[in-house]
């Protein structure tokens, strides 16, 4: 069997973890391979500099494994990370880094503005959150009002035990999914408590699917 490449060696790596982890590989100065997952995506392009205060520029200048989590300064959006530092004949030459999603620290609730003012609605009773005509809506119990984040931002923020993102205009409280139907083309139609008929789009079904164990 011929050797694999190895570009060819890491997307098969990223594959295995292609839901949840990106990875990234530079040398001691720029990227020269990433792979983003479907939960976080730094944008990262091969010939970018490795910036200060990345999980891998810290890699490679304490030359040891880095664990931490980096806020949005750097890239646009937090993440948790972890990046190894690898040698060649006893010189450093580069690292590897994990990213991983950056999930919620201490907040439970989500801060809803309706015409009156705003409401922090508990993590528990948000059903789900919709964007329609530009903008998102959290639906809890009894109301609905706006918010300025986007579903990217929110999936960033909300716990991945409760909340799955399922269409690129939907993330779900799995906790108020009533029942789950088959559609058309592998996909399927959430069934919410409030009645409300959410499609999983073909796009997020393996994801889901995976997720919710079925």
């Amino acid at each position: 069997m011929e050797i694999l490449s190895l570009s060819s060696l890491l997307d098969v790596v990223g594959e295995l973890f292609s839901d949840e982890i990106s990875i990234a590989v530079s040398n001691t100065e720029e990227y020269l391979y990433y792979r983003s997952s479907k939960r976080v995506d730094l944008k990262i392009r091969p010939g970018d500099s490795v910036k200060e205060g990345t999980i891998a520029y810290k890699a490679l200048q304490q030359d040891q494994k880095v664990s931490e989590f980096i806020n949005r300064d750097v890239f646009g959006v937090p993440y948790h990370g972890m990046a190894v530092p690898f040698h060649q004949e006893g010189k450093l030459v580069g690292c590897v880094t994990a990213i991983y999603p950056a999930y919620t620290d201490g907040k439970s609730v989500v801060t809803v503005k309706t015409h009156d003012g705003w409401i922090p609605v508990p993590f528990g009773d948000v059903k789900y959150i919709e964007v329609k005509d530009r903008k998102t809506y959290v639906v809890a119990n009894g109301f609905s009002g706006s918010h300025k984040n986007s579903l990217q931002n929110f999936e960033f923020l909300l716990p991945r035990e409760s909340f799955v993102r399922c269409h690129r205009s939907f993330i779900v409280n799995v906790h108020h999914i009533q029942e789950i139907y088959p559609d058309t083309h592998s996909t399927f139609m959430l069934s919410m408590d409030d009645g409300t008929r959410i499609p999983v789009s073909q796009s997020y079904s393996s994801y889901f699917r995976k997720l919710l164990g079925f």
